[in-house]
């Protein structure tokens, strides 16, 4: 549909106004956060890159559009998504409680030294949580990517990173800015070619 149709449909609606106006929410969104976080992102680079090293790996978790970056980020990275199993997790969710899909996962495969991320826009899904304070006592590092006002993920995460946003548009655009800027430290780190 070109844009002049889709002016004589929703003649109220001015498409491009509407473009460039999300375009602008999304690159303001990133650049404070990128701002408030750009030291403790280099910093949790560095951690990630040594445990890597080490042959420790790295848990990801998410739900519903988050389980897609979940899925994505365990690419790029020596990481394991936790979401895409679908035998699992309707065993767990049927046998057990949906609320512990995650954390019987991280029992079984998870050791310490290891790495887990859970990625959610509210922060406060129940099995990202108790996920999180499992890998805690399991004495994995805890890394919560959030957004709105944290939610209780942060409470559990030893790293958290709140886009200062309410839009789950601007907060799962963020997620994956952030994703890539820390595959592309994290293989700098281990001494790879500079992909920046």
């Amino acid at each position: 549909m070109s844009l002049e149709e889709h002016t004589e449909i929703f003649p109220q609606v001015n498409a491009r106004d509407s473009v460039m106006r999300k375009c602008r929410e999304s690159i303001e969104v990133k650049e404070r956060f990128f701002e408030l976080y750009a030291d403790q992102i280099a910093e949790l680079c560095g951690r990630m890159a040594d445990r890597f090293s080490a042959g420790n790996h790295l848990w990801v978790m998410g739900n519903g559009g988050s389980a897609c970056d979940a899925q994505h980020v365990a690419v790029p990275l020596p990481a394991l998504d936790l979401v895409s199993q679908a035998p699992v997790l309707t065993a767990i969710s049927n046998d057990k409680d949906f609320a512990k899909v995650f954390v019987d996962q991280l029992k079984l495969w998870g050791k310490p030294g290891d790495m887990a991320l859970a990625l959610s826009t509210s922060g406060q899904s129940p099995n990202l949580v108790y996920a999180l304070q499992t890998a805690r006592k399991m004495e994995l590092l805890t890394i919560a990517f959030t957004g709105k006002d944290g939610g209780r993920l942060t409470e559990v995460a030893a790293y958290s990173f709140i886009v200062p946003s309410f839009s789950i548009h601007r907060i799962q655009e963020c997620h994956v800015a952030l994703l890539h800027i820390l595959w592309d430290l994290i293989h700098v780190a281990l001494g790879e070619e500079d992909v920046l």
